[in-house]
């Protein structure tokens, strides 16, 4: 099952502009057929596009949009999973299915209803274009909570959190601002913030390596 996708045009143009008799360029070529690839490259390739769209994420591009065309689930399936190991680490032995659990359905039902809001609100973006937005932005709060494993005091946690936290908020409003909402990109934003604000408020109560013992 395909994880991936994109909303582009079936054929690609090798020229920039159409030819002038109104039909298609006869010189555009199919798409790349990834069926006979080895399993290797289309790894390799898959690693690429993930690598790249952190970059994104760290460091917003005006490209950033690009992330909206070619969208897939991987990267922010990897992220879910890895922060949910992480919080998981350091919960109380009673609690590590719980937390492993929780953040998943936090992620993902937080996503689907940021995405369904969006949507609502007149967006003209599909479901899985949102879902991949917010998963891989939530990147800046996954290294948040790495480096709050070995960091105890509160205060210094709750500054690299809250940067976190903004940092994903600018990330995220950089990909979807071409949502088109208009006066009602407010009613947008709030879910979304509520949304990475709960992810950063369970990095914050989570323990250090230095309270295990406690």
């Amino acid at each position: 099952m395909s994880l991936s996708g994109s909303i582009g045009q079936p054929l690609v143009p090798t020229n920039s502009s159409a030819s002038g008799n109104g039909m298609p360029d006869i010189n555009a070529k199919p798409l790349a057929d990834t069926l006979d690839e080895p399993v290797m490259d289309t790894i390799m390739r898959d690693l690429k596009s993930i690598s790249d769209k952190l970059k994104m994420v760290l460091v917003p591009r005006k490209d950033s949009k690009n992330i909206l065309r070619d969208w897939d689930l991987w990267g922010p399936l990897l992220l879910c999973l890895g922060l949910s190991l992480r919080l998981s680490l350091t919960a109380p032995e009673s609690q590590v299915a719980t937390v492993f659990t929780s953040i998943f359905v936090i992620i993902w039902g937080g996503a689907a209803i940021v995405t369904l809001n969006t949507k609502l609100l007149g967006g003209k973006l599909s479901i899985f274009q949102t879902i991949c937005v917010l998963g891989y932005c939530i990147f800046p709060l996954v290294l948040a909570s790495i480096v709050c494993l070995l960091v105890s005091s509160i205060i210094a946690r709750a500054l690299i959190v809250a940067a976190s936290f903004g940092w994903s908020i600018v990330a995220s409003m950089g990909f979807l601002n071409d949502v088109n909402l208009g006066n009602r990109k407010a009613l947008a934003v709030y879910p979304m913030c509520l949304f990475y604000f709960i992810i950063g408020w369970m990095i914050l109560i989570s323990r250090s390596i230095f309270e295990l013992g406690a």
